[in-house]
């Protein structure tokens, strides 16, 4: 039995990046967003119950798209919880005191342009339609 855990189960590894050309202010699945974030998607899963201001777009049968924005508030509380090892609690205060704007003004190249919004709606359009 391995100890990595109290449970003696191994933790899931995060998902690793995949390399492919999509552009840095695509949508993102929970699956690049947890590689880029360096996390497990159940981490991911778990700080939405935790972290109202993370809200994920949900297509038709629960599917997660991590729009710049939602990109900007993972890595935000990432920081939090990893770099500055605040408790859940505590990146929770941390968070009430700002408000999602002013959390993603701390990354100002996230924000897309019009244009931008219009191809990625596109996509996701292309995206349920296929399936």
């Amino acid at each position: 039995m391995d100890s990595d855990s109290p449970q003696g189960r191994k933790k899931a590894p995060p998902p690793t990046p995949k390399a492919h050309g999509k552009r840095e202010s695509a949508y993102k699945t929970i699956a690049e967003m947890a590689a880029h974030a360096g996390v497990a998607t159940h981490v991911l899963r778990f700080w939405e119950s935790k972290f109202p201001v993370l809200q994920p777009m949900k297509a038709s049968g629960g599917r997660r798209f991590y729009r710049p924005d939602d990109v900007t508030v993972v890595m935000h509380i990432r920081g939090l919880l990893y770099d500055q090892k605040l408790t859940i609690k505590g990146a929770q205060a941390a968070l009430a005191k700002l408000k999602t704007r002013q959390i993603v003004a701390l990354n100002p190249t996230a924000a897309p342009s019009l244009t931008e919004i219009a191809t990625q709606l596109r996509a996701v359009d292309a995206l349920l339609i296929d399936h």
